[in-house]
């Protein structure tokens, strides 16, 4: 069964056996009003303009959409909205990780009954030190208890975890989970995932700086928290790549990194937010205590969009 150009399933019994998850995806950052409160109307306009813009991908709940500050009742409410505001034209990726095993196993069922979303992203547990053994015996949890495609998230500056090549290769066992989004920042790590697990994972680059070098390399796209921002300049670089003309693609890459610069200058999904707003989507606050309001930060962003005039 293909319901678009960006990804297939195979529905054999009660298993998921082959998803496609490629291209350029956005983890979209989550409208707040100013007293913080979901807002549905500028959150739903905004993916529109996302989708619109060309990306291949709509991914509520991931770090950028700020997943840490929200209620499982909340949580279920913005993914609600993406499912309603895609409307079929790209796939979702939901964002269900939580710290412990039962708390995601119950917010992956309950997206699941939802219905809508295409994938599920699991990012690994947070704040608690997990060993390995832990890690495969977590994710193997949730690949048994949830039907749905699985997309394993490590992002270890953030969350303490680390996924080792070895944990994905004995993961890859099951068939649901069919791939890993890789925001170490580490292209060798990353060159371990794709070269040493599983031919059929895929393999998305989460540091936007590697994009196209994970797609040189065997990865299958990227989830781009700069795409909230510069969403037809992200894509152009799987576009770009997708075409041979990696010359170009190269261009495109390059052209982000005035803007990561600024990123690193506080909480990186907070300054992509204030961006988004400065770029003129109202799309709201962070929730306290990240949300950027550095006037050094905003004076940084204004002299980098100057660069994309």
């Amino acid at each position: 069964i293909c319901r678009t150009l960006n990804f297939t399933y195979i529905h054999k019994g009660a298993r998921y056996i082959m998803f496609k998850a490629e291209g350029l995806i956005t983890p979209v950052v989550t409208a707040l009003t100013e007293t913080e409160e979901f807002n549905k109307k500028e959150y739903q306009a905004f993916i529109d303009h996302l989708i619109k813009a060309g990306v291949h991908g709509i991914f509520p709940l991931g770090t950028n959409g700020e997943f840490y500050a929200f209620s499982a009742k909340e949580k279920l409410e913005i993914i609600e909205a993406a499912v309603e505001a895609v409307q079929g034209r790209v796939p979702v990726y939901a964002g269900t990780g939580c710290v412990t095993t039962k708390e995601t196993i119950e917010l992956s069922k309950a997206v699941q009954q939802m219905g809508g979303v295409d994938c599920l992203s699991i990012i690994t547990p947070y704040f608690v030190k997990a060993s390995q053994a832990d890690l495969i015996e977590h994710y193997s949890a949730i690949a048994e208890a949830v039907d749905m495609p699985i997309l394993l998230y490590n992002i270890p500056a953030r969350t303490g975890n680390s996924i080792d090549w070895k944990t994905v290769k004995t993961l890859a066992k099951y068939e649901n989970i069919i791939g890993i989004k890789d925001s170490s920042g580490n292209f060798d790590n990353m060159l371990k995932y794709i070269e040493n697990t599983d031919p059929r994972l895929n393999v998305l680059a989460g540091s936007d700086s590697l994009i196209l070098w994970a797609l040189m390399a065997g990865g299958t796209g990227a989830i781009s928290g700069c795409s909230n921002v510069f969403p037809e300049l992200m894509v152009s670089i799987y576009n770009y790549w997708k075409e041979g003309n990696i010359e170009k693609a190269n261009e495109s890459q390059k052209k982000i990194r005035a803007f990561r610069n600024v990123m690193q200058m506080g909480n990186p999904n907070s300054v992509v937010k204030l961006a988004v707003n400065m770029r003129g989507y109202h799309v709201g606050p962070a929730r306290q205590p990240s949300n950027c309001t550095d006037p050094a930060i905003k004076k940084a962003l204004e002299d980098v969009f100057k660069l994309y005039e």
